[in-house]
């Protein structure tokens, strides 16, 4: 089991940033690829942001490249995601995920999620 808590989260205005913290427990962190994911009121679950689990290795959802930047610290089992430039449209349940493909099918953890909102 790996247990995520995320925090960081909040209300800011349009333009201005927040970054997001993803402590995990449990199993060895750094065995998992590790990303974020977001859910607005009335849609479905989208994909921000992962990042392998050496780190080296990042992608993002289309709209956030150049405005937020994924992270980790496996020293710390704490993972993040610095968001800057945020909009109106960034507002959603933000969730963390912990990933590692084990015997042929792919281990899922997830974090209770956190909400951030952005006015404009």
């Amino acid at each position: 089991q790996v247990q995520l808590v995320e925090s960081g989260g909040g209300l800011v205005q349009a333009g201005g940033s927040l970054r997001l913290s993803c402590a995990a427990s449990g199993r060895t962190f750094s065995n998992y690829a590790m990303g974020w994911l977001r859910q607005a009121p009335g849609k479905e679950r989208e994909f921000v942001a992962a990042i392998s689990w050496t780190g080296k290795n990042t992608n993002y959802l289309d709209s956030v490249k150049g405005r937020f930047t994924i992270s980790r610290d496996n020293a710390k089992n704490t993972v993040y995601l610095q968001m800057n430039s945020l909009t109106p449209e960034d507002t959603a349940v933000y969730y963390c995920n912990a990933r590692k493909y084990v015997n042929s099918a792919w281990q899922d953890y997830w974090g209770q999620g956190i909400q951030v909102s952005v006015s404009s």
